[in-house]
């Protein structure tokens, strides 16, 4: 008679599966809860206390782990040695494995959780006999996912076996949850214990959706998502109207979100191919999107729009006098939403918790053979800004500064961003030149950069630049200085009548 080892935490399906198996002439046995619910429901269950002929003990902490259980599963059912041993020590075979694991991902979820509750779900038995099944796949069946569970009827019914094929693919599916499942552990002691990069590293995310293509269509792609840590993020967004996102939306619209995490006010953000190309703070969001409107009326039409706060109706008939890809807020007056979904093409998200920007998270850049790790670039200033110039910003200079800072922070290197009363006027991203992306920058801004501030990603190894701002009318800079030709900056900005400030830290973003 065949036998089957049945022990679930998600009892999803597995009375009617159960019910089939016997049917089909299947043995059971089964543990502790499992037990219980398959012999409430009429069932006749071999307790695994009979086959090990020992107690469950500690708690359920042990029942599984013995010889009669293990060897039943891994025994090379074609191996003359094998098959004497198991008579000798009165093993018998089993067939089947259906086991998902305590919920460790739910329970680290919970607020309040105590490390106690955190420890007492970490399964050892399940993911013993899991990993056992799915080695010896040649002979033997093995369930994670209730999802399966018809699947392998089917194959009983029709075979009176699974195939090889779908063993093997039953095999592969439990060491990937397996795998995740001592990932989830592994990070939260990371985490527990503050340990930033670990000797090795895994990184599990769990699959949120299939994407039509890639960046471009020859490429197959989907979207993963972490599986804790991400309130205020994109996986979390709600989306209320408009296509699927695309591989290409997606990473722009994380882009965005990014930026718009720098401000606390009032702000609205505008994302082209990743890169910002009108942001604006202002006292309300409706204020705060003509500013970003107006830093590049051309390169916003088919970008990302991501505000901070309510969209309102006038600020939604503002946007939808132009043609936006994504818009993503934290909330939309039901007038708002009906002036925007009047368009059928603008993808339309609702993302609670958009300013939270406290994450501990890796950022990692994939290199063919290896992985780039480091931590997220969450500091904005190192200490107090040091005006380095005989002239002195105003206050608003200075508040125009540290907005112009926020916004080179996040603008692809070398960058330049040009602003005047918290709103970019230029924006000058990815240059292999510095001076470059500051004529870019000016030319963007139409003339409106008599009064503007400058922000540098990185410090002038050359004056031309101070040069350059003066000529465009732009009266104070912020950069991160420490360049060994610092002074002939200083001494130019001098020379020029412009204010400069250093900020002792860079932010490339490469």
């Amino acid at each position: 008679m065949r036998r089957a080892l049945i022990s679930v935490f998600d009892k999803t399906g597995i009375v009617d599966f159960s019910k089939e198996l016997v049917k089909l002439g299947w043995e059971i046995i089964s543990t502790g809860g499992t037990s219980r619910v398959l012999k409430e429901a009429g069932l006749d269950v071999i307790d695994i206390s009979e086959i090990t002929q020992f107690p469950e003990c500690f708690d359920g902490r042990v029942k599984t782990l013995h010889p009669r259980i293990h060897g039943g599963l891994l025994a090379i059912r074609d191996n003359n040695s094998h098959v004497e041993k198991m008579e000798e020590l009165n093993i018998n075979a089993i067939d089947l494995v259906v086991n998902n694991l305590y919920p460790f991902k739910q329970t680290v979820l919970k607020q309040g959780v105590t490390h106690e509750e955190v420890i007492e779900n970490i399964d050892i038995g399940g993911p013993s006999m899991l990993r056992a099944a799915a080695k010896n796949y040649k002979f033997v069946t093995v369930a994670v996912d209730p999802e399966d569970y018809n699947m392998i009827l089917d194959e009983f019914r029709a075979d009176g076996n699974t195939t090889l094929e779908i063993r093997e693919k039953l095999a592969a599916k439990v060491f990937q949850h397996t795998s995740n499942y001592d990932t989830l552990i592994s990070d939260y002691f990371n985490e527990k214990l503050d340990i930033i990069l670990p000797e090795t590293i895994t990184l599990s995310y769990e699959k949120k959706q299939e994407l039509r293509y890639g960046e471009n269509p020859h490429q197959k792609a989907a979207f993963y998502a972490q599986i804790t840590g991400t309130e205020g993020t994109l996986v979390r967004a709600q989306q209320l109207h408009g296509k699927e996102l695309s591989f290409n939306n997606i990473n722009d619209t994380n882009g965005a979100i990014e930026i718009l995490k720098e401000f606390d006010e009032p702000t609205v953000v505008a994302v082209k191919h990743a890169n910002p190309c009108g942001i604006g703070s202002a006292n309300n969001i409706h204020e705060a999107y003509k500013k970003a409107y107006e830093g590049d009326k051309i390169s916003i039409y088919g970008g990302i729009v991501v505000a901070n706060g309510k969209i309102e109706e006038d600020t939604a008939k503002l946007i939808n006098e132009i043609f936006v890809e994504v818009l993503v807020a934290p909330e939309y007056s039901k007038e708002a939403l009906e002036v925007l979904t009047s368009k059928k093409n603008i993808r339309i998200l609702k993302l609670d918790d958009i300013k939270k920007n406290d994450y501990k998270t890796y950022d990692v850049k994939k290199v063919l053979g290896g992985l780039l790790v480091q931590e997220k670039d969450n500091k904005l200033l190192d200490g107090e800004l040091k005006v380095v110039t005989k002239v002195k910003p105003s206050e608003s200079e200075l508040e125009d500064l540290l907005f112009a800072w926020k916004t080179v922070k996040n603008t692809k290197s070398n960058g330049i961003v040009l602003a005047k009363d918290k709103g970019t006027i230029g924006v000058g991203p990815g240059q292999v030149s510095r001076i470059w992306a500051l004529e870019n920058a000016i030319k963007q801004s139409e003339g409106k950069t008599n009064g503007a501030v400058m922000a540098s990603d990185a410090f002038f190894p050359f004056p031309d630049c101070v040069e350059a701002a003066a000529k465009a009318g732009i009266t104070a800079i912020i950069q991160p200085g420490g360049s060994v030709r610092d002074e002939k900056s200083i001494k130019a900005c001098d020379k020029l009548g412009i204010a400069m400030v250093f900020t002792n830290m860079r932010h490339f973003k490469h």
